[in-house]
């Protein structure tokens, strides 16, 4: 029995630093993204997400 408590609490450690992990690697992309295009051109970004709003057939204008 002590090894399902052990193996249990293993697994809540595993599943938490993962959770961890995903948020942190959310949040540096999230940050990437905010600063590439916080400092790239405006022609760029704007043309960027001109771009993507047509790909996903979203109208624009």
């Amino acid at each position: 029995m002590n090894t399902n408590n052990s193996l249990a609490q293993e697994q809540s450690i595993t599943l938490a630093s993962s959770k961890n992990l995903q948020l942190f690697a959310a949040a540096v992309l999230g940050i990437v993204i905010l600063f590439g295009v916080g400092f790239a051109p405006m022609d760029m970004a704007h043309n960027a997400a001109h771009d993507t709003r047509h790909s996903v057939a979203f109208p624009c204008h």
